[in-house]
């Protein structure tokens, strides 16, 4: 089951609020009036019924506590950064299995948390950008690519594998051969707008026809690094979307820019401990 994590944080604030709320506006001056009129018919007043009588409701008690974290944690993750970890290999080798990130919320703009409305406009996804986002086919699932794509681009996918941009090709180069997924796979180094980075494409992965796409306005057409190993906007098909916007990603979706690795886990359950071996920017 997917739980709806930021509406539950931020039914959670609000709950938590409106009790310490409460409290301040209404039942500590209760409390108070109660220690006076007790103070005020008795010589000596008993500590453990002064105790009682100042003492918290435990919800309130809660409320007061929790309040100041759940802001903190509310404000860094819906407008600041958020942490995701990495489940798949489709961005390998960027990003690896269990690789922890930080996504920048405000890169592509301020969003209203739940709703996703974008209320103050700083900037746009660039060529090359690695970006977190909602699956198109399920946006209840995060998922992380590479921008390829931007809006009113005409992107083709050649039959040898090579990337396309308004007829230009992307530039890459050899770098070696390893071991991949489905056999031998070869690593390249592709540059594209600032970022120059590798991908990995599998040597003996048939070959799929030439196809062509044009991104429409306010949509993005995203990639994996690990090109023959990523379910992406190559694949993509939504029967509730009209088709010229298959396999788009929509700028409502968007979650943030990738900006960092800061820690690695890439298998607990083999006794692997945590490192920050591969802790750095992501370019």
């Amino acid at each position: 089951m997917n739980l709806d994590f930021p509406l539950l944080l931020v039914i959670a604030v609000a709950v938590s609020g409106a009790l310490a709320l409460a409290d301040r506006l209404w039942f500590a001056a209760r409390r108070r009036q109660a220690v006076e009129a007790y103070t005020q018919q008795v010589a000596t007043p008993d500590e453990s019924t002064l105790a009682k009588l100042q003492k918290e409701p435990l919800a309130i008690e809660y409320g007061k506590s929790l309040f100041p974290v759940l802001a903190i944690v509310f404000v860094l993750r819906s407008f600041l950064f958020e942490p995701f970890q990495i489940p798949s290999g489709s961005m390998i080798p960027t990003l690896q299995v269990g690789d922890f990130i930080l996504v920048n919320k405000f890169a592509y703009g301020v969003r209203l948390p739940v709703v996703d409305l974008k209320i103050i406009p700083l900037g746009d996804p660039q060529p090359g950008d690695v970006m977190v986002f909602k699956y198109p086919e399920d946006p209840r699932i995060n998922y992380i690519k590479r921008v390829i794509g931007v809006p009113g681009d005409i992107i083709t996918y050649s039959f040898d594998k090579r990337i396309y941009i308004n007829g230009e090709p992307v530039p890459e180069r050899w770098l070696k051969d390893e071991v991949g997924g489905l056999g031998r796979s070869s690593l390249f180094a592709e540059q594209l707008g600032e970022h120059s980075y590798q991908i990995r494409k599998e040597n003996n992965r048939r070959l799929e026809p030439t196809r062509e796409w044009i991104v429409p306005e306010g949509h993005y057409f995203m990639l994996g690094d690990n090109r023959d190993n990523s379910k992406d906007s190559r694949y993509w098909n939504d029967p509730h979307i009209e088709r010229e916007f298959m396999g788009m990603v929509p700028d409502s979706y968007i979650v943030g820019k990738a900006n960092m690795i800061w820690l690695s886990w890439p298998s607990p359950k083999s006794g692997h401990l945590p490192n920050f071996s591969r802790a750095g920017f992501i370019d």
